[in-house]
């Protein structure tokens, strides 16, 4: 590889990866119109409460933060790999609810890695996908000595990599596609990494 072509990838890398962070940031604080310029206009999300485009995410992002449901996300080191103009970016990440249950205050935990697709055009990295594969969740007291019975009936029907993430926003009115990339189901993680990849022409 030339000394030129190696900058100019590694400028990218950082490019797609300053995007990365700028999407997750900018969501996580509230700052929309910014959150908004990171996607493509045919850009497509598929998470646990919404599948559509990158602008129906981030109505659905403002609605969200309006109905007192204030998801924080710690971020992990972001792997890009790169293939011209198009890259994907894998994040393993923690998505930190607030929650209240039975009166207690709880924060609610889901484990998961976030693939995204990116693109470039005319010089400008934007964001062509955003998916997520689920891992596990947990339910921690906001407060120490707090504690919560929840009935295990109640979680039938709930995937395990994600059951208690799906069984709160299942309370809060969002319907969760039981049929998301997860652990838990190795064909499906399968699938996805061939489509999203494939996509970027990148083998894995």
């Amino acid at each position: 590889m030339d000394l030129s072509k190696s900058v100019i990838e590694a400028a990218d890398v950082s490019a797609v990866t300053q995007l990365i962070l700028r999407e997750r940031e900018s969501r996580d604080t509230g700052r929309w119109d910014r959150m908004r310029d990171c996607f493509w206009p045919e850009s497509q999300v598929r998470v646990s409460w919404y599948r559509g485009d990158g602008a129906g995410f981030v109505e659905g992002s403002i609605d969200m933060a309006r109905r007192g449901v204030l998801a924080k996300h710690r971020v992990t080191p972001i792997l890009v790999n790169l293939n011209g103009n198009r890259a994907v970016g894998a994040m393993p990440s923690i998505i930190d609810l607030p929650v209240k249950l039975h009166g207690a205050e709880f924060i609610l935990s889901a484990h998961a890695r976030f693939l995204y697709r990116a693109e470039k055009r005319n010089d400008i990295w934007r964001l062509m996908g955003f998916d997520a594969i689920y891992m596990r969740d947990e339910l921690t007291p906001a407060i120490p000595g707090q504690t919560i019975t929840i009935d295990p009936q109640s979680l039938k029907g709930f995937r395990l990599t994600y059951r208690l993430l799906a069984y709160y926003m299942s309370s809060q009115g969002y319907e969760v596609d039981p049929d998301l990339a997860g652990e838990d189901r190795p064909e499906l993680v399968a699938a996805m990494n061939r489509e999203i990849y494939g996509w970027a022409g990148i083998s894995i």
